[in-house]
């Protein structure tokens, strides 16, 4: 294995039972041992830590197990971290709680992922099978096997000091929905590595500084639970001061973040402040809700695709006022994806003869879909839009309201017989 002839006469003179043990015992185990894949420098360093791993019946009862069942489902580093940091007495219900994760729900196709993805020892070693089974029994309340799929770290918690405290507090600040709490989970399930101070910390400031109720917070936290990773000094206390500067209340911030809870966390010196200046250089203005909304709506799209966006309507002959004012009207506007947008103004100029100008009473018609709108409503009227009806008519008119117009087109036909 090698191990030096002065480390091996020390591991014998310090440990008993292995200097009494049979030698075809310990040739045994060890061969057991590289048939995990436990090998070389590994199975060395293996010993010299954990010498008992030669001479334990637990060890060759769990050695066994894994052979037979578990042959190549826990990974060999995985599973020398378990030999390595775990007693030997520990291990002796290690095949039984395997076997009851199969039973609680855990696929066997999935298990692979679940053990190697776990701290062994804390998850299963350190637990008796009744805490496990207790433990599986209160998440089936919040997603059971599916959330400790997504995250089996979960394992790693204890139920009573851990678990329980964090999905409480979340439960609390959604009234009691476990529903809505079971969708924050599933969403990220990461959400329980931070500790209840953390979220305490983060709802106290939206409390306190943006004035929101829980029932707001809550709202928010379950269209983007990362909120709970955004740094409270670094980004939310400074986003939430640039919206206050901007002239924004307690509803018009919640507002904003429930559309564009990405404005939270994004970079500002990365991605914000370079959106910030395209915004300014187009005509908004500081300290204003329009530059405020816009900067919620610009979250979704790159820097890049926002200077194409600016690009493209400035090479159609709009003007910065005009842009402007169509941000204002339509703050999505800056956020749709230009090579999208060009399709759809090509389209309007060159097969609807229109101005590109009919674009800026009704802007909400480049978020809409090419084929299985514009184009087939445009084709499905005539190529006509009929005396007085506007884009904003023809597009802006329900699908049902749609279909019932061109019902009515329809000539009756007429069966005659023959002579």
């Amino acid at each position: 294995m090698g191990i030096s002839e002065k480390a091996s006469n020390a591991l014998l003179d310090n440990n008993p039972p292995l200097k009494l043990a049979p030698f075809d015992s310990i040739r045994t185990q060890i061969h057991a041992l590289q048939n995990l894949g436990i090998n070389g420098p590994v199975l060395a360093k293996l010993v010299q830590r954990r010498p008992d791993v030669l001479v334990s019946q637990d060890i060759y009862s769990l050695l066994c197990f894994l052979t037979h069942d578990l042959k190549g489902v826990i990974e060999d580093a995985q599973l020398a971290r378990l030999l390595t940091a775990t007693n030997p007495r520990f291990l002796s219900g290690f095949e039984a709680k395997v076997r009851l994760l199969l039973d609680l729900g855990v696929p066997i196709d999935r298990l692979s992922h679940v053990l190697n993805n776990v701290n062994l020892t804390k998850a299963l070693c350190l637990k008796s099978l009744q805490d496990i089974e207790k433990m599986m029994s209160y998440l089936n309340g919040f997603g059971g096997v599916e959330l400790v799929l997504a995250r089996p770290a979960i394992l790693n918690s204890d139920l009573d000091s851990q678990l329980v405290p964090k999905i409480e507090f979340l439960l609390n600040i959604s009234g009691g929905d476990e529903v809505a709490t079971t969708t924050v989970l599933l969403k990220l399930p990461f959400i329980l590595a931070y500790s209840v101070d953390h979220y305490a910390n983060h709802v106290d400031f939206f409390r306190s500084y943006a004035g929101l109720t829980d029932e707001e917070i809550f709202k928010i936290i379950l269209v983007y639970p990362s909120l709970f990773s955004a740094s409270r000094e670094r980004k939310l206390q400074p986003r939430i001061e640039f919206l206050k500067q901007c002239g924004f209340g307690s509803n018009d911030i919640y507002k904003l973040l429930i559309k564009a809870p990405l404005f939270l966390s994004l970079s500002f010196e990365d991605n914000l402040a370079h959106k910030m200046v395209l915004l300014l250089k187009i005509g908004y203005e500081h300290g204003t809700k329009e530059l405020g909304l816009a900067m919620g709506w610009v979250c979704r799209t790159s820097c890049k695709n926002m200077q194409e966006v600016i690009s493209l309507f400035l090479n159609y002959g709009l003007t910065c006022e005009e842009i402007l004012a169509m941000g204002k009207k339509h703050p999505q506007v800056l956020q749709y994806n230009h090579k999208s947008m060009k399709q759809k103004l090509d389209y309007l100029t060159e097969e609807m003869g229109y101005d590109v100008r009919e674009t800026l009473a009704f802007p909400a018609f480049l978020g809409y879909g090419f084929d299985g709108r514009i184009k087939y409503r445009f084709e499905s009227s005539g190529k006509i839009l009929g005396e007085g009806m506007s884009i904003n008519k023809l597009f802006s008119m329900s699908t049902a309201r749609f279909s019932k117009k061109q019902e009515k087109k329809v000539p009756p036909v007429v069966i005659t017989k023959s002579s």
